[in-house]
């Protein structure tokens, strides 16, 4: 989508003010259908509503109502409450509630907020109507002017200023002008929405429209770019991937840059990135990959997580690669969105001790296979841990000893922000000892010669314990009681483990306990385990407790 912008000029007052005063009555309509659209009533009925209350066409009715489910949609995805949006700025709001604020300061605050709230008009295109019914661009002469409708078979023509930019060989503003007449001589029309604002006592236009890109040249049979973008710390991760699936190459964007930046600056450098990308994918020969997220946990006010949200508040996500999706479309490269599902968890365990490679860039390599419509399954070793008694009952007993250290910390700590995040820590602990006690128990209700079978009973092949759950399983099992901790850097101590399954040999390394002054030996849990298992009646049931 291109959207371009141009000044408008009027033939006279009369005119313009026939114009300023449809784009109050559109405003106001907008203002009008939000409200009842937070109501719960229907789009059709407000649709209505509005174009016998305002006096305006039903097109300009049902565009009100269009930008209205978009405010609201915008808020949703944000996080944020609908009902307490402010039409034209709750900055400007906040300033002229100011008792400090008089004079031609508050006056000048008063225009702005009056133009932004007051001061828009709105009309999508359609192909079946010229590219635009109610604001449509003609051509008169060697000039081109803007035709808006008013009333019934009522226009006014405004003269469009715009120069073509010298400077720069591929002026957007001549491509459309071409388009335009393109259309009205073969009469082969494409839709261009338009949409008028108010700023500074001049009213200026802006057309968008899609872009004509040009075939896929370079698409995800050679392979693809996977790429991974990460708040803490703030870069993005790349990895190329081959046809085959196999690791070839990978390395990382700094996006450090982009902090307290404003937003104007944080753009230009967003579009930098996005240059460097592509530039990257044009010149491997690979199409790009990233993951289809729709929403980023932004954190919580007083989760006692600050330099975080902080961090999270300074994260681009979305407007970065929409960015690298249209200069990827632009060059003719293949863009996909794959499921980001547990791509994290799968490149920390899968891939990092096997490649030696930080839990990042595993996780854009599994980007990118996935991309190729590789699946990942467990691997033979860890999916006999899956099966291992012992080992799920010492990373139970690991699982449990930790959240007693977290208790302790808990106890002792004065400051509230920090226990705040503390007892976050024992909530997500909580969970992973229940996911591996129920892991325990399904164990117990399987029966050895049972085998996994489809709709129509049939025997299929591969373990029972494949899939996403699997993953969640082995991510708890592996991470605290072999890693010492829930997030690490170094993944190489699963090595072992990954190729031979010998989980005994990283159980003799010392593992620093959090919150102990001494180190904890994942073996001594073994041996005490295996105690319980071997003891008496009573020391039976309470490892029963833990199944």
């Amino acid at each position: 989508m291109i959207t371009l912008q141009c000044r408008l000029e009027f033939e006279s007052k009369e005119d313009r003010e026939k114009v300023l005063y449809l784009m109050r009555k559109f405003s106001s309509a907008v203002r009008y259908s939000y409200r009842r659209l937070l109501e719960g009533k229907e789009g059709k009925e407000i649709k209505k509503e509005v174009a016998e209350l305002f006096g305006i066409n039903t097109r300009y009715a049902g565009d009100a109502v269009f930008r209205a489910k978009s405010v609201i949609s915008s808020c949703k995805e944000r996080g944020q409450d609908p009902g307490k949006v402010i039409f034209g700025g709750r900055k400007l709001f906040q300033r002229l509630r100011s008792v400090h604020v008089s004079g031609k300061k508050r006056e000048e605050y008063r225009r702005k907020w009056q133009e932004k709230r007051k001061g828009k008009l709105y009309s999508r295109g359609d192909k079946s109507k010229k590219g635009n019914l109610n604001l449509r661009f003609e051509r008169t002469g060697n000039n081109t002017c803007l035709r808006v409708t008013v009333g019934k078979r009522e226009y006014v023509h405004a003269r469009v200023v715009r120069s073509v930019r010298l400077k720069r060989e591929n002026d957007r503003w001549t491509d459309f002008v071409w388009r335009l007449a393109q259309a009205e001589a073969t009469g082969s029309w494409f839709p261009y929405s338009v949409e008028l604002k108010l700023k500074d006592g001049k009213v200026y236009a802006f057309a968008s429209y899609e872009e004509v890109l040009p075939p896929v040249s370079i698409a995800r049979d050679c392979g693809a770019i996977g790429i991974d973008l990460n708040a803490s710390p703030l870069h993005i991760a790349w990895a190329e991937v081959g046809g085959d699936g196999n690791l070839m190459e990978y390395g990382r964007i700094d996006l450090h840059e982009l902090i307290g930046k404003n937003r104007n600056q944080r753009e230009n450098l967003l579009w930098e990135i996005a240059h460097r990308i592509v530039e990257i994918a044009k010149e491997k020969g690979k199409a790009i990959a990233f993951e289809d997220l729709r929403k980023l946990p932004g954190g919580t006010r007083g989760d006692g997580k600050a330099r975080l949200r902080r961090r999270l508040g300074q994260f681009v996500y979305k407007s970065l690669l929409q960015k690298i999706e249209v200069l990827a479309g632009r060059e003719g490269i293949e863009v996909v969105k794959a499921s980001p599902a547990y791509t994290s968890v799968i490149g920390t365990l899968k891939y990092c001790p096997n490649h030696l490679i930080d839990k990042d860039i595993a996780g854009a390599y599994v980007v990118g296979r996935r991309a190729l419509g590789l699946k990942e399954r467990v691997p033979r070793n860890y999916a006999g841990l899956l099966s291992d008694r012992e080992y799920l009952l010492c990373s139970l007993q690991r699982l449990i000893e930790e959240r007693e250290d977290l208790k302790g910390r808990l106890k002792d700590e004065r400051n509230e922000y920090k226990r705040r995040a503390i007892r976050g820590e024992i909530i997500k602990l909580n969970r992973d000892i229940k996911l591996l006690e129920e892991h325990l128990q399904s164990l117990e209700g399987e029966s050895g010669t049972q085998h996994p079978v489809n709709q129509r009973k049939e025997q299929v092949r591969g373990s029972s314990h494949e899939g996403q759950k699997a993953w969640r399983v082995l991510r708890v099992a592996l991470a605290i009681p072999l890693l010492g901790k829930s997030f690490a850097r170094d993944f190489s101590p699963l090595r072992p483990v990954l190729v031979s399954g010998d989980w005994k040999r990283v159980a003799k390394r010392p593992v620093p306990a959090p919150g102990a002054g001494t180190t904890a030996h994942l073996q001594k849990c073994a041996v005490q385990v295996t105690r319980v298992e071997h003891g008496n009646g009573s020391a039976r049931r309470r490892v029963s407790a833990y199944r």
